[in-house]
C-alpha cells in the first residue's frame, strides 16, 4: 500500500518541475474558434475550457521530433495513458498493435475519424497477445501524413458517441491544407548492441531498417472556400530478430523479434461549398499491409516437421494482409438556425493468412509448403445526422441532438482444405471415426503428427453474421454565468442481437479566476460485444502428451455453448467519475484530473475446458471436443488513477525554451468473475491468475513523459524522456511464477535545422541508450515466457535503439 501512495506522490510532486508536449496544452489549438473539440458539440468551446480532459496532440512537430511513423506508437511515447506494443510471436496481433486507454481493453477506446465513427479491425485477439478476446480498432490503417492533429479525450463518453468510449475516445483529425505541396522522406536503422552479457543475438548489427515517404497536396475547389486535401503514403521496414543468444539459452524461438511489413496509404479530405447554405464533404481512406512474422521454432525431431523437407527444422512465416478502406460523405446546412450535420461513413477491415515456410505433417514429403488460410473481414456503414444551436439564454445554451443506424457484418473466410484438415495415411481427413492405426505417426518418436498448417491452422468453415444499431441522443450545454458550465447529454441504443441500453453524462466547470478552474463529470457508459466477440468460431487437431486432441474455440450462439451454460453475450456496462484542476497563465499551463471507471461484464476469453472436468466433460465428449473455450461476459474491474499535464514556454537568450511533461497514475483491480451457473468454482479455468495478470498489466502503474524543445534561429533541439513503472507477468508454473519487468526509461534525442522555409532535416535517436525489458534469464530456456523469447513486448518494445533521419520539403 506504502508504495502505490509513494508512487502518485512522486508523479505529482515531479511533474510540479517540468512539464510535457503532448497539448492540452497546444497553445494555437487551444484558441481555435468555429471548431467541435471532441467532447464537446459546442463550436464556441475551445480545449482550455472543456469540462473534461482532452490532450491536443501535433501530429507533425511530434512525428518530425520522435522519428515515429506509425499513430499507435507515436501516441505511446507521447501520451502516458496510452499503451501500446507491438507483438511477436502472437498471430494476427504481430500485425495490428493492440492499444489501450488508462489501461482498459482495446476494445472500450472510440477511434473517430473526423468526428465519424471508425470501423473496427477485423482481428480479434487470441493467442499470444495483451487484449485476448478483444477486438479492437487498427489506427495504423491511417497514415501519419494525413493526420492535422490527434484529439485524445480521457474521460467516458458513451452518452455522447455510443459503444466502446467506456475509457476515452481518440478523433483523428485529417489535413485541411487549401495550397501546397508538403513531402516527408524518412529513413530509420537499429544500431543492435546486446543487453547483459550478449544474452541477446541478432541477424545483423544494423537491422530494422524502415523507409518511408509521404507527400500531402492541397488545393482550392471553386472561389468560395472549398478544398482538397490527399496524400499518399509508402513504408517499408524489415525484420528486427532479438533472439535469446542459444550458446546460452535454450529458447523455444529462433526468430523472436519484430516483423517486416510494407504499407501502402491513399487518403482524402474534401470540402465544397455546394451554395451558400448546403456543403458537401468526403474522407475516402484507402490502406494495403503487409506483414511478414515469424511464428514459434518447429525443430528437426518435432512431430510437427517432416526432416526430408526441412532437415533442420523450420520457422513458420505468418503472411498477414490487410486491406482497409474508408469512405465517408455528408452534407453540412442550415435548417431554421440549426447547424445539420447528415452523413454517411463507410469502412472495410479485411485480413486474410499466407502461411509460408510450413508443411502439413500429415500429408509428408507431398504436403505444400504454402498454405492460403484463410482470413476474416469486418463492414460497416453508419447512416446518422446531428444538429447543433445556440440559444441565448443566461450566458449561452448549446443543444445538439441527432440519430444514427448502423449496420455490421463480420465474415470468417475459410482456408484451403491441407491448412486446417488432419489427413490419415490413405490421405484421408481425420474424423472422430478414424481408427488410430490409420493416424501418421513420427517414426522418430511415434507421436502423432499434427494437422494444418504449422504456425497457423486455416479457417475450416465460412462465417457470415450481421446485425444493426439505433441510437438517439441529446447533448446540451450552459454556460449559467461566465464562470460556470454545466453540460448533460443522454443516448439511447437498441441493437437487434442484445436489446437496449440508455447512458448518461453529467459534467461541470467552474472558473474560480480567469487561470483556475474545477472541472468534473460523471457518466454511465457501455461496450456492445463486437461481433467478432459473438459468432467467432476455430476448431482444429493438436496433440498434447502424444493424444490426438481435438480443440474448439465455440462461437457464443453455438450449441455447445448452450449446452454448457455459457449465457448468450450482453454489453459491458461502466460507472465513471472524474475531478480534476486546470491552471494556464499563457507561459505555464497545468491540468491534473483524478478518475475512477468501475466496469462490469467485461467479455474475455475462457480458459480450456476438457474431457476430465466433471460439470460439462460429459457434454464434450458426447459432441467429439476434447478440450473449449468460450466467450463470455465474466469479469468485473475496477480502475483509480491521476493524469497530471503541465507546460511551461519561456525565452531563453534569442531562442525559445518549451518544457512539457505528463504523467499518469493508473491502478486497476479484478473485482469479480462470473462463472455460468454450470460452471461455479471454476473460475480458475474462468480467468487463471496468468491471465489475470495480463489484464493487470495492460498498463504500468505509472508512465512518465518528459520532453524539452529548444528553437533558436533555424535550429532546434528536442529530448524526450519516458518513464515506464514496473509490469508484472505470470509464467505457465503456477500463481507464483512472477516475471518482473524492472522500471526503465528511454531517451530520444533529435537535432533539426531549416535550410529554408521550404526545406528543412531531422536527425536524431530513438532509445538513445538502448534500453530493453529486463531479460528473463530463467523463463526463456523453460519456454516460460508468453513470446517465447527472452523478453516480452512490454514497456518500450525490443527493438533497442534506432538512429534516424527526416527530410522535409515544401513549395
Amino acid at each position: 500500500m506504502k508504495v502505490k501512495y509513494i508512487s502518485a506522490i512522486f508523479l505529482v510532486t515531479t511533474s510540479m518541475f517540468y512539464s510535457q508536449e503532448v497539448k492540452d496544452t497546444l497553445s494555437k489549438e487551444a484558441k481555435i474558434e468555429g471548431v467541435s473539440i471532441t467532447g464537446s458539440r459546442n463550436k464556441k468551446r475551445t480545449v482550455v475550457n472543456t469540462p473534461v480532459p482532452i490532450d491536443v496532440i501535433d501530429i507533425k512537430q511530434v512525428s518530425q521530433s520522435t522519428g515515429q511513423i506509425e499513430v499507435n506508437q507515436l501516441l505511446q511515447f507521447a501520451a502516458p495513458s496510452f499503451n501500446s506494443n507491438k507483438q511477436s510471436g502472437s498471430d494476427g496481433a504481430d500485425a495490428v498493435d493492440p492499444a489501450t486507454l488508462r489501461g482498459l481493453g482495446p476494445d472500450q477506446t472510440l477511434l473517430l475519424l473526423n468526428g465519424k465513427r471508425y470501423h473496427q479491425s477485423s482481428l480479434i485477439n487470441l493467442f499470444g497477445t495483451k487484449g485476448r478476446g478483444n477486438t479492437g480498432y487498427d489506427m495504423n490503417t491511417i497514415p501519419i501524413g494525413a493526420i492535422k492533429r490527434v484529439e485524445v479525450l480521457r474521460d467516458g463518453a458513451s452518452a455522447q458517441y455510443g459503444s466502446d468510449a467506456i475509457s476515452g475516445v481518440v478523433n483523428v483529425l485529417l489535413n485541411d491544407r487549401d495550397h501546397g505541396f508538403e513531402g516527408n522522406a524518412f529513413y530509420g536503422m537499429n544500431l543492435f548492441k546486446s543487453p547483459g552479457d550478449n544474452d541477446v543475438i541478432s541477424d545483423k548489427k544494423i537491422d530494422g531498417s524502415t523507409f518511408n515517404f509521404n507527400g500531402n497536396f492541397g488545393t482550392k475547389i471553386g472561389n468560395n472556400g472549398g478544398f482538397g486535401n490527399f496524400t499518399a503514403e509508402f513504408s517499408n521496414k524489415e525484420y528486427a530478430i532479438r533472439n535469446a543468444n542459444p550458446e546460452k539459452y535454450e529458447a523455444p524461438r529462433q526468430r523472436f523479434g519484430d516483423a517486416k511489413a510494407q504499407n501502402i496509404y491513399f487518403f482524402g479530405n474534401i470540402e465544397v461549398p455546394l451554395s451558400d447554405n448546403l456543403k458537401f464533404y468526403s474522407h475516402p481512406g484507402f490502406s494495403h499491409r503487409k506483414t511478414d512474422a515469424y511464428a514459434w521454432t518447429r525443430s528437426a525431431d518435432a512431430d510437427g516437421n517432416i526432416p526430408e523437407v526441412y532437415p533442420n527444422g523450420f520457422n513458420p512465416i505468418q503472411a498477414t494482409t490487410i486491406t482497409d478502406f474508408t469512405f465517408d460523405n455528408g452534407l453540412k446546412f442550415k435548417v431554421a438556425d440549426w447547424d445539420v450535420d447528415f452523413y454517411n461513413a463507410f469502412g472495410n477491415n479485411r485480413f486474410t493468412y499466407q502461411i509460408e515456410n510450413t508443411i502439413n505433417a500429415t500429408l509428408g514429403v507431398n504436403s505444400p509448403t504454402s498454405f492460403n488460410a484463410g482470413g476474416h473481414s469486418l463492414l460497416q456503414n453508419t447512416t446518422g445526422f446531428n444538429a447543433t444551436k445556440q440559444f441565448k439564454l443566461l450566458e449561452g445554451l448549446n443543444i445538439a441532438f441527432g440519430s444514427e443506424f448502423r449496420y455490421e457484418k463480420f465474415n470468417i473466410i475459410k482456408g484451403e482444405e491441407a491448412s486446417y484438415a488432419m489427413y490419415d495415411i490413405n490421405g484421408n481427413i481425420v474424423t472422430n471415426d478414424t481408427d488410430e492405426s490409420l493416424l501418421v505417426k513420427n517414426p522418430l518418436t511415434g507421436e502423432i503428427r499434427p494437422g494444418g498448417s504449422q504456425g497457423f491452422p486455416g479457417y475450416s468453415q465460412e462465417i457470415g453474421k450481421s446485425r444493426n444499431n439505433f441510437a438517439a441522443y441529446v447533448d446540451t450545454e450552459l454556460d449559467i454565468t461566465k464562470d460556470w458550465m454545466v453540460s448533460v447529454a443522454g443516448r439511447f441504443e437498441n441493437y437487434n442481437d442484445f436489446g437496449s441500453t440508455i447512458n448518461g453524462k453529467f459534467a461541470t466547470r467552474y472558473a474560480f479566476t480567469p487561470q483556475f478552474a474545477f472541472r468534473g463529470s460523471v457518466s454511465t457508459g457501455f461496450r456492445a460485444p463486437s461481433l467478432a466477440q459473438k459468432y467467432y468460431s476455430l476448431q482444429f487437431t493438436n496433440f498434447q502428451g502424444g493424444n490426438l486432441v481435438t480443440i474448439q474455440l465455440a462461437s457464443n450462439d453455438s450449441e455447445l455453448a448452450n449446452e454448457v451454460g455459457i449465457p448468450q453475450l450482453k454489453q459491458e456496462t461502466s460507472v465513471n467519475g472524474s475531478a480534476g484542476f486546470t491552471y494556464n497563465t499563457g507561459k505555464f499551463t497545468a491540468t491534473i484530473d483524478g478518475y475512477y471507471i468501475n466496469v462490469k461484464n467485461r467479455i474475455v476469453l475462457t480458459g480450456n475446458f476438457t474431457q476430465d472436468d466433471d460439470a460439462i466433460g460429459g457434454i464434450l465428449a458426447e459432441n467429439h471436443i476434447d478440450q473449449a473455450q468460450f466467450f463470455t461476459n465474466a469479469v468485473d474491474t475496477r480502475t483509480k488513477g491521476v493524469d497530471v499535464i503541465l507546460s511551461y514556454n519561456e525565452n531563453i537568450g534569442k531562442g525559445k525554451l518549451t518544457a512539457t511533461l505528463a504523467g499518469n497514475y493508473n491502478e486497476m483491480e479484478i473485482t469479480a468473475i462470473h462463472t455460468s451457473e454450470k460452471l461455479k468454482g471454476k473460475e480458475e479455468i474462468y480467468l487463471s491468475p496468468r491471465e489475470r495478470a495480463f489484464i493487470l498489466a495492460s498498463a504500468p502503474k505509472t508512465k512518465i513523459n518528459l520532453n524539452l524543445n529548444y528553437k533558436i534561429n533555424k535550429f532546434n533541439a528536442n529530448l524526450q524522456l519516458v518513464r515506464f513503472d514496473k509490469v508484472t507477468l505470470i509464467g505457465y508454473n503456477g500463481a507464483d511464477d512472477y516475471q518482473t519487468y524492472k522500471p526503465k526509461v528511454t531517451t530520444d534525442l533529435s537535432f533539426g535545422y531549416e535550410f529554408s522555409k521550404n526545406l528543412s532535416l531531422t536527425i536524431g535517436s530513438k532509445n538513445l541508450f538502448n534500453r530493453y525489458p529486463t531479460l528473463q534469464k530463467t523463463a526463456v530456456s523453460d519456454g516460460n515466457t508468453e513470446s517465447g523469447g527472452i523478453f516480452d513486448p512490454v514497456q518500450m518494445g525490443f527493438s533497442g535503439r534506432q538512429a534516424f533521419a527526416r527530410f522535409n520539403f515544401k513549395f
